[in-house]
């Protein structure tokens, strides 16, 4: 058998051998293969071999921290526990914004993929339940991050006790039941101009920030907004350990949540009450919808009362459901949720009166005893047409009035000479006017604690020219001086200087957080003594019988202020503002700055001047005199 086999081998060897003589004997030539095939299959084996590399580089080191994450979410079953949000307090220690506890409903994606078998009865009874469709539902897993552990879909924040015991009943392995926290303001209309509001962290919002987790509450505006990192707190999280069929594997571990930080505010909670229902009733006797109401502390900066009209309920936007009633507030024409006080611009009228006075007299454009007389307008000559001047008015006749009662009658005349220069006085000019502007931190923010502040804005030569191709004219230099033209501030701005004037020359970052520092922006103590000559004038405002706003002179104490009458949309509508401060018996310090602004008004500043009298009374009754009383 050896041999015969092998006898076979030798007989394939020797055909072999035949057919490469034969071969031989056709005189076959061989040519050796050219390079470039040789050098593309190594190429192409090269590039196969390294994307393979990258590959399993990219899997076990770019990619590993997200398998890590699928890895646990599949090892384990992890239901997040939400962290209760920081409580809010005014000055007083009044309790703003709580936590009121609910129970939500959640749709566990990975238990409701898995068992595709009761995906139907699942889908059925959140329909008949919680009155979401399907399709909806599938919409919402098919937008949900499921490869980096988004394991919970929200379906409903606060159940109702009936919702509650449908589901238990139900036992539907795929809905979880979780006990949370729902923000709840004690006053969400009357508040929310400061405290504003919050809601489920969007897409790019949980993109930007990695400390976020798929259905977080955050601040969307105001100081839930500025303060989010440290009202939000830390989210616990319950742990069950499973194995790979989805079975409970021993005990659970868990991680408690950690409320976020309380947070005190300088409002004053009831002051802010009473300005608003005293402003709304104002703002509805005038058949108007838009204003603001501010009041400070001009010792400090601390910001005692804000409100923006139309205000807008905090509590709505918060909380789930309540869709129509969003829809209204988002959509709102009257732009409930503009910040009018930090963020909206007006030209500030007359109120910038006395900053020009304080300006003029540092200068030295005027005295103090220096009288101007205003017929109630003045003329520039028209160089082009001599017999036609341009008239720029004022609202009625003065007469012959010095500083004081240029003041107090807010006289236009007066101001377009100091401001442009007359024939009683040469005049600031805008280079200087604009300085004094800037002096007094007006053109920059404030600082606030508030999301949002807008600067205003201070027209110059340069952006005239710039903008309209257009040189600046005498007749721009007396709009500004008198709060006109394209001269645009912030209610803020506004009564930040104007609380400077009151407390000897310091401008305060305004604040609301309650432990915030006392900042000064600027010291400005230098100007003293004018700041004393321009207060004598805002005495007579509240004083004199020549003045709008002499009503305030029957309070039971000092006011000094003054009014302002913006004209805006073509001189077709008027902006009315009142801004003022206390000056109590037995003592030189303003304890309280009040602004009132009426948008659209019907009578200029006499809207605005009623609404600030009550609310300085108020102040003074419940707050000077009761802790006079106390000591």
């Amino acid at each position: 058998m050896m041999l015969s086999k092998k006898k076979k081998e030798l007989d394939i060897e020797e055909t072999l051998s035949d057919d490469w003589s034969k071969e031989k004997d056709l005189e076959l030539i061989e040519v050796g293969l050219e390079k470039t095939p040789i050098v593309l299959i190594g190429i192409g084996v090269s590039l196969l071999a390294f994307a393979m590399i990258a590959r399993m580089a990219f899997i076990g080191i770019a990619q590993s921290a997200r398998f890590s994450v699928r890895s646990e979410v599949n090892q384990n079953l992890v239901t997040f526990l939400p962290a209760p949000r920081g409580l809010i307090y005014d000055r007083n220690g009044k309790l703003l914004a709580g936590n009121r506890p609910v129970f939500s409903a959640f749709l566990k994606l990975d238990e409701f993929l898995r068992d595709s078998g009761s995906q139907k009865n699942t889908l059925d009874a959140i329909d008949e339940v919680l009155s979401i469709e399907p399709v909806k539902i599938w919409e919402e897993i098919g937008s949900s991050d499921l490869e980096n552990g988004e394991n919970l879909l929200l379906l409903e924040q606060d159940l109702g006790q009936g919702e509650i015991v449908k589901f238990k009943s139900l036992n539907l392995p795929a809905i979880e039941i979780n006990d949370s926290f729902e923000r709840n303001y004690y006053e969400g209309k009357i508040f929310s101009s400061v405290l504003g509001y919050i809601g489920m962290a969007s897409p790019p919002e949980l993109k930007n920030n990695p400390e976020l987790m798929p259905h977080d509450s955050i601040g969307k505006s105001g100081m839930e907004l500025l303060y989010d990192e440290i009202l939000r707190g830390v989210n616990g999280e319950r742990l069950k350990k499973r194995d790979a069929r989805g079975k409970i594997l021993g005990d659970e571990e868990e991680i408690k949540p950690v409320i976020g930080q309380t947070l005190n505010l300088t409002i004053d909670a009831d002051l802010q009450k009473y300005f608003y229902e005293r402003m709304r009733q104002g703002l509805l006797s005038l058949g108007r919808t838009k204003g603001v109401g501010l009041a400070v502390d001009p010792k400090t900066g601390e910001v005692l009362a804000l409100l923006n009209f139309p205000v807008f309920d905090a509590n709505i936007l918060s909380s789930s459901g309540n869709n129509s009633a969003k829809y209204e507030i988002l959509n709102s024409k009257d732009q409930p949720l503009f910040s009018r006080a930090i963020s909206g611009i007006y030209n500030p009228g007359s109120t910038i009166k006395p900053l020009v006075a304080v300006a003029g007299l540092k200068e030295r454009v005027i005295t103090p005893e220096k009288e101007i007389f205003s017929p109630g307008y003045i003329d520039i000559p028209n160089p082009y047409r001599p017999d036609e001047p341009t008239r720029y008015a004022d609202w009625q006749y003065q007469g012959w009035v010095n500083l004081a009662y240029a003041i107090a009658q807010s006289s236009n005349v007066y101001f377009y000479e100091v401001g442009g220069g007359g024939p009683d006085s040469p005049g600031l000019g805008i280079t200087k006017l604009r300085q004094w502007w800037e002096k007094f931190n007006l053109g920059s923010s404030t600082g606030i604690d508030l999301p949002g502040e807008s600067k205003g804005f201070l027209p110059s030569p340069e952006w005239k020219e710039k903008k309209y191709k257009l040189p600046w004219l005498l007749g721009d230099t007396y709009n500004v001086s008198i709060g006109q033209g394209d001269l645009l501030l912030t209610p803020l701005q506004l009564i930040n200087y104007i609380s400077t004037i009151a407390n000897g020359g310091k401008i305060y970052r305004p604040t609301v957080n309650k432990d915030a520092e006392h900042k000064v922006i600027s010291d400005l103590s230098y100007l003293s003594p004018e700041m004393e000559e321009v207060r004598k004038g805002m005495r007579l405002v509240a004083t004199s019988k020549r003045s709008m706003a002499n009503m305030l002179g029957d309070l039971p104490f000092a006011v000094e202020g003054k009014t302002g009458t913006a004209q805006v949309k073509d001189n077709q509508q008027q902006n009315a503002f009142f801004v003022g401060y206390t000056v109590p018996e037995n003592s030189g310090d303003p304890q309280i700055a009040v602004l009132v602004l009426v948008e659209n008004s019907k009578e200029g500043s006499l809207n605005a001047v009623p609404i600030a009298k009550d609310v300085l009374n108020w102040y003074y009754w419940n707050r000077i005199k009761a802790a006079n009383s106390r000591e």
